[in-house]
């Protein structure tokens, strides 16, 4: 029993660190109903804040996770145009980035 119960605490400890920080590609869309600082991830919770940092220009911004995606290989966010331009990566349409979850 006890060689269970270290294997899952161990389990939640590594999860819970490898959301803490993820560095990749993000991208934008316009959601068509919604506006503001919001953003789409794969896996994390729907309602979540994350803080975005465009890795170019030091940028940051804060979003609410409310949708699903990206789907595109190599891409771990979505985020809106507002905040695209808050990072100010929407005419380049994509950028390197570190998101954390808050």
């Amino acid at each position: 029993m006890k060689n269970y119960l270290v294997t899952f605490m161990i389990l939640i400890g590594f999860s819970e660190s490898s959301l803490a920080a993820e560095q990749g590609i993000a991208s934008y869309y316009a959601y068509p109903h919604k506006g503001g600082l919001i953003a789409a991830h794969r896996t994390l919770p729907l309602g979540s804040q994350v803080r975005v940092t465009n890795l170019v220009n030091g940028r940051t911004t804060v979003v609410k996770i409310i949708d699903r995606g990206p789907f595109v290989r190599g891409r771990i966010i979505d985020v809106s145009t507002a905040a695209a331009s808050a990072l100010g990566f929407r005419q380049a349409g994509v950028a390197p980035v570190r998101i954390e979850k808050l």
